[in-house]
């Protein structure tokens, strides 16, 4: 090659709806030109386009169709290879394992465990290899709460001895973003994200996280399902994997893009533009098999974290999914209060309205025709929620376990002065 430099390639592995082992999709092939910059291809197989249970990567960037596709972005990568890509802590896992300070994107995605968030996996073999069953078991959580501390600390000891422990962790998922220590953990129900406590946690996120997604239910949101395990004395959150469905073959996977992906935008500074709730209600629109009922299920999520100050609502923490052919809008997850100190205004990390980011009843209604909701039905959803929130926000995360000093911490989160004003 000339002006270009090839960087690395790989096979792009997808398991279809209502099955349990992969087959090959395409080929991913990175190249590098003069000035460093990365170009992505991507080309679906022949074979997989001649399947008649075949399906798209995703339905934005990779729809299922003959030629190449290419992308400057990202790195060359792909929003939804991008969203199979370890998120913090996973790389950090995977530097720790292999001893490396850092790794290109293409290694950081051969390297993670396959049971990825999502249905791709990755690897430099034409075909896939056989799906693995090792998953760590909730009986093993306390050891895995010592290991990821002690990684957090860097006290995993020798290198060598450090390498076999850190196995341990990469057993794990890796979800769409965060840095929280997590792990993959399985009982007789079927695969947990289990989410530990960090040092400098200024209350307990476990149990805290868990009120927020039995509020969200109560307000009539699908919210992943969760539960609390104690173990060394320490709770840890286990968020059941809704990507995931248990059978006696082995895991059905579901296809998974996140908000980001649908936005086609990224995380860089110049690209918030597009971090917007109202673009990506039109763009959900676009391709859900529901639209109405997602994009009012979009609304009511952005209301609730409004109420509750989820002020790192980013684009990451938004998913869309495909069990079978037709994609929905996944439950939610990743729920967090941020008691801030300004009690008149507050923005969220994406747009929801004629002003912009600001966290406010009337900006929330400003463009509920977006969300293909009527003003009244709009202004009905905000009402009632506040009112839901505001009254029984403290009894739901006391009832789930929140210590009296964690919910007064918490307490400024619920239904800030300037949300009505």
């Amino acid at each position: 090659m000339t002006s270009k430099e090839l960087v690395s390639e790989c096979f792009v592995y997808i398991t279809l709806p209502r099955e349990t082992s992969g087959v090959t999709a395409g080929r991913l092939v990175l190249t590098k030109d003069r000035r460093g910059s990365t170009l992505g291809r991507f080309v679906y197989g022949g074979s997989y386009l001649s399947r008649k249970d075949a399906v798209e990567i995703d339905p934005v960037e990779l729809k299922l169709a003959e030629g190449t596709y290419q992308t400057a972005r990202l790195k060359g990568l792909f929003g939804a290879v991008r969203d199979s890509s370890p998120d913090d802590w996973g790389r950090r896992v995977i530097e720790r394992h292999t001893g490396k300070v850092q790794l290109d994107e293409l290694g950081y995605l051969l390297e993670s465990p396959d049971d990825r968030a999502g249905a791709l996996s990755f690897g430099i073999g034409k075909n896939p290899p056989a799906p693995k069953r090792d998953f760590n078991k909730t009986i093993q959580l306390e050891n895995l709460q010592n290991l990821a501390d002690a990684l957090i600390s860097g006290q995993l000891g020798e290198p060598e001895a450090a390498s076999v422990q850190v196995q341990e962790l990469l057993l794990l998922n890796t979800s769409m973003g965060g840095a929280r220590p997590k792990a993959v953990v399985e009982d007789d129900i079927g695969l947990w994200i289990a989410k530990f406590n960090r040092p400098d946690d200024r209350w307990n996120n476990p149990k805290v996280e868990h009120a927020m997604l039995e509020l969200a239910r109560q307000c009539g949101i699908s919210a992943a399902r969760s539960r609390i395990e104690t173990v060394g004395g320490k709770d840890v959150l286990l968020v059941q994997r809704f990507d995931r469905e248990r059978t006696s073959r082995g895991y059905i996977r579901a296809r998974m893009i996140s908000g980001l992906t649908l936005l086609r935008a990224d995380d860089a500074v110049h690209q918030r533009d597009r971090w917007s709730y109202v673009l990506m209600a039109e763009e959900l629109r676009r391709v859900v098999a529901e639209p109405k009922k997602d994009a009012a299920e979009l609304f009511r999520r952005m209301c609730f974290n409004a109420l509750i100050s989820n002020l790192d609502d980013h684009p990451r923490n938004h998913a869309l999914m495909a069990m079978d052919r037709e994609w929905r809008l996944s439950p939610a997850y990743d729920l967090t209060p941020s008691p801030v100190i300004s009690r008149e205004h507050r923005e969220l990390a994406m747009t929801c309205g004629d002003q912009g980011r600001f966290a406010n009843a009337a900006n929330l209604l400003s463009q509920h025709a977006r969300f293909l909701l009527g003003a009244d039905e709009a202004e009905a959803i905000i009402s009632t929620m506040a009112k839901q929130v505001r009254a029984s926000w403290y009894g739901v995360v006391r009832a789930q376990g929140v210590s009296e000093r964690d919910a007064e911490t918490i307490r400024g989160a619920f239904v800030y002065d300037g949300f009505s004003r």
